[in-house]
């Protein structure tokens, strides 16, 4: 197990990879994994929302995380993300991560119900003390409809092990309003692909990345060139990638970035109802737009 989090790199949000006959695809996902370590990613994130958390069993949350962890062997952090309706059932999750030897946690606001701010940070807070993991809480007002203010990180910030925040509000200037309140407190990784880079230009340390499940290569290499000042390098890569992180940002994101995974040979396009593999003229245009990427995929330079 990493001994710590640093919260600053490329961190996958992975696909849950499933058979035909809907169960885990753990060679799949095995693979996906060996994908992401070979491009150089700096962190792994289980059963996220492109994970379809929301579909997943207990136990097949701790099958994937345990077989992460067997796969990374300690070369980057594994992180668990926990989205719960009660905070009980949030804290026994988190529990069980943590014997299981997760590394660190990605937490999202109370789920169903819309909770005000003072019970939003009672939730975050409760959870946070129940666990010595390193804890990043996902700030999505857009798909979740809570907004974690800086107000709100005040009273978070108490809690020292509540470390980063994937930054997701598509507000570019919540990243300057956060590092004048906090400085360093909390690191940041940007969470909307098609604002990533952005979000590195203006300060973010990361990059919790979509489409990095279909294209580690060429979002870790964006990374890396904007960290260096690279950043013509950076936009030539970025630009090409646009129309594939425009998949992110579509309720349909799960299916579009798993199409586009197997498309490139490292993920496959099955889902868990109630979502369903696309067809029809929908699929006829997602499928073009991975095609008239891949037909003109950039080559990199070596780092």
């Amino acid at each position: 197990m990493a001994t710590s989090v640093p919260w600053k790199g490329v961190y996958p949000a992975l696909l849950t990879p499933f058979t035909a006959t809907d169960e885990l695809d753990l060679p799949l996902f095995v693979k996906n994994l060996h994908a992401q370590l070979s491009a150089g990613v700096h962190g792994m994130i289980i059963a996220g929302s492109l994970g379809e958390v929301s579909t997943l069993t207990a136990p097949e949350k701790l099958t994937l995380l345990e077989t992460a962890i067997e796969t990374v062997e300690g070369r980057v952090p594994v992180i668990m993300n926990v989205a719960e309706s009660v905070t009980r059932e949030a804290i026994r999750r988190v529990q069980e991560a943590e014997a299981a030897g997760a590394d660190g946690l990605m937490l999202l606001p109370p789920m169903r119900y819309y909770a005000d701010s003072r019970e939003t940070v009672a939730y975050f807070s409760a959870i946070a003390k129940e666990t010595s993991l390193p804890i990043m809480i996902y700030n999505n007002p857009v798909d979740y409809k809570i907004m974690t203010t800086v107000a709100m990180f005040e009273e978070l910030a108490a809690l020292a092990n509540i470390q980063a925040v994937k930054e997701s509000t598509r507000d570019l200037t919540n990243i300057a309003r956060m590092r004048n309140a906090f400085g360093d407190r909390f690191r940041i990784l940007g969470g909307v692909d098609t604002l990533a880079l952005e979000a590195l230009l203006v300060g973010a340390d990361g990059w919790v990345a979509g489409l990095v499940d279909a294209f580690p290569q060429e979002t870790v290499a964006i990374y890396e060139l904007a960290k260096a000042g690279k950043v013509e390098e950076a936009l030539s890569i970025y630009r090409w990638f646009m129309p594939l992180l425009e998949l992110d940002i579509q309720p349909k994101l799960v299916q579009y970035i798993k199409l586009a995974a197997a498309a490139t040979g490292i993920g496959s396009e099955y889902v868990r109802a109630p979502r369903l593999t696309l067809e029809g003229e929908e699929r006829t245009r997602i499928t073009g737009i991975i095609e008239a990427a891949l037909a003109v995929r950039p080559v990199l330079q070596p780092a």
